[in-house]
């Protein structure tokens, strides 16, 4: 194999398809990163059995070939190689020899029919999404994953493919974000999935702002193909909770809050903050919301917002941090209704029908 390629366009194709490999893998070949050259292209792809992301940039390929090669290393030396043409000659011993200018290095690879095997989507379940769509629906849901592993089926976004809309829900059981959008599809495809933590992150890195990705859904299997890119996930296996049963109905309080002013007050009050112990109150009057907190033996914090509120005089405590997340990944014009019922139920954070967020309140100790 022998191609050259432009010094950036090499190392973004590395960099697209790199981050799944794990550095405390037991398999060597896993460490690598598989490099196919053919037809003016070179494919790279990486693995960690659970996550796989394959992607092609245009090359000069002079001798077709495939071979893999230690992924992370890869990546070191082509970053300090200077910007120019790049070569890379594999011989029949899965050798490289990588030239730039006067810098040359030599890599011993493994064989690629070592290398895993990409699955089969013939059979699959296609969905096509506008790429933005489903990143921001991401973005306002993955915060809310669990990371206690003793509760898999939590460990991932549940995505649903269901009554003309795409729903993707996370929660960690002390909070729930669920965000939609409608989507046309035909009747009899209905799906549920869980998506994997990694592969979310990877999912939502690779999104553009412009432009469609199609989905394909297996058994077990998930593939997102997004422009010359393409992500293969491996699904959890279970059900997801039936979260609608959480999401309390009877609300006795809605109220209008400007979301970017909302977050700068809370980010200042929060700023006492000595554990994760520590809360924020929001006290509610005629057309006046007080952000207050306080930490034993630091201080204590006050800032108001004007609303338009006429209910009755109400408390509420949340964990600042899970309050903020939410609102960091709303634009800062958005207004966003939070719905009570008491001081001790479940608060609700809305934007109409496409985002809804539960989130459990905290023991006041004033």
């Amino acid at each position: 194999m022998k191609f050259t390629i432009s010094k950036q366009v090499f190392l973004d194709g590395l960099r697209q398809v790199v981050s799944v490999v794990s550095s405390k893998t037991t398999l060597p070949i896993l460490s690598n990163v598989k490099i196919e050259a053919e037809n003016g292209q070179v494919r790279f792809t990486a693995t960690d059995l659970d996550v796989c992301i394959t992607g092609v940039v245009p090359a000069n390929v002079v001798r077709d070939g495939t071979v893999t090669l230690p992924a992370k290393k890869l990546v070191s030396i082509i970053s300090e190689l200077p910007e120019a043409e790049v070569q890379v000659d594999v011989n029949q011993r899965n050798q490289a020899t990588v030239e730039c200018g006067r810098s040359q290095f030599k890599l011993n690879g493994l064989p690629a029919d070592e290398f895993p095997e990409l699955p089969s989507f013939e059979q699959a379940t296609v969905y096509q999404v506008e790429q933005n769509l489903l990143r921001d629906c991401i973005r306002r849901t993955e915060y809310a994953i669990s990371t206690d592993t003793t509760r898999y089926v939590l460990n991932g976004i549940s995505l649903s493919f269901r009554n003309g809309k795409m729903t993707l829900v996370a929660t960690d059981g002390r909070r729930l974000a669920l965000a939609e959008t409608a989507l046309d599809f035909p009747e009899e495809q209905q799906l549920d999935a869980i998506l994997p933590t990694k592969a979310v992150g990877e999912l939502r890195r690779l999104l553009d702002e412009v432009g469609s990705v199609t989905i394909r859904f297996t058994r077990n299997q998930a593939a997102f193909e997004i422009n010359d890119t393409l992500l293969i996930s491996k699904l959890i296996d279970g059900n997801y909770p039936n979260y609608r049963q959480v999401i309390p109905t009877d609300c006795k309080e809605s109220i209008e809050l400007p979301c970017g002013e909302l977050l700068e007050t809370v980010r200042r009050v929060s700023l006492l903050s000595v554990d994760k112990s520590t809360n924020i109150k929001l006290n509610f009057r005629e057309n006046e919301l007080e952000v207050a907190s306080s930490a034993e033996g630091v201080g204590e914090a006050h800032e108001s917002v004007t609303i338009t509120y006429s209910g009755r005089p109400l408390s509420i405590s949340f964990n600042p941090d899970f309050f903020m997340a939410p609102l960091k990944t709303m634009p800062g014009d958005t207004m966003i209704t939070l719905n009570l019922i008491d001081e001790m139920s479940p608060g609700v954070l809305k934007i109409g029908d496409e985002f809804l967020y539960v989130l459990m309140p905290m023991r006041s100790p004033n």
